[in-house]
Formats: structure tokens, sequence, C-alpha cells
């Protein structure tokens, strides 16, 4: 089945700093993310319920994104199995927002969605946002 790229924006009360620190760091990824985090190189492994899933950091720049790419697809050519986690300053309001880029099979699509908010409630919490 195929799977259908989506965004989700969310507002978050934190400078890009610290909002960047939470998203590109094992330290602060294990604070929302998952359980906890481990790095090796630029692999990323992320611990849910004792089991773990590979992520190779693709790309990032600092204060403003980071990128994943999942390993056990990584030999995938479709470009679907990355996830981007994307910091934006609105240039008018100066409001610090958290654009989230994932994919999901369009019948697990709404679920997909349901967590990244659940997930990214939880960060704001610890950012007291």
């Amino acid at each position: 089945m195929d799977k259908e790229k989506f965004q989700r924006e969310y507002l978050i009360n934190a400078s890009k700093g610290i909002l960047y620190n939470c998203l590109s760091t094992p330290s602060g990824l294990s604070e929302w993310f998952a359980d906890d985090v481990n790095i090796r190189k630029d692999v990323y492994t992320f611990l849910w319920d004792g089991a773990g899933e590979d992520a190779r950091l693709l790309t990032k720049k600092r204060e403003e994104y980071v990128k994943f790419k999942w390993l056990e697809t990584e030999e995938d050519d479709d470009d679907k199995s990355f996830f981007e986690l994307r910091i934006k300053i609105d240039a008018l309001t100066g409001e610090t927002a958290l654009i989230v880029t994932d994919f999901a099979e369009e019948d697990e699509l709404e679920e997909a969605q349901l967590l990244w908010d659940s997930q990214v409630d939880k960060l704001k919490r610890i950012l007291g946002s």
C-alpha cells in the first residue's frame, strides 16, 4: 500500500534553541518522542516499550530542522520513509511553530496524525508551552 505524506503544524511557546535541542539530541527526544534514544554516529535508536527502531539522521540545520529516515525502509526508492521536524517563526507575529512532515498508509493516516498530536502535546508540557 502506498504511503501518503502529511504535515501537522503546532504552535510552541519556546525559543528556537530550546526547541531545536528537544528535536535533535537523544536526551531531548527521550523527553517527549520515545522512552529512550541512543545514538551511534548518525543512527538514532528510538526505544518504545523495550522495542527499538533505528533511523538515520539525513540532514539538519541548527535551530531550523532535523530529518530522519527509518532504516528498515532505507532501501526503498520512494522516499516515503522519512520524518522531518521543522521550526518556523512567523514573520508577523513572531510565534514559533513546529511543522511535522511524515508519511502513513491511507488506512493509518488518522492514527498517525493523532499520535503526533499526542507526542507534541507531551513536548509542549515539558517546555511549559
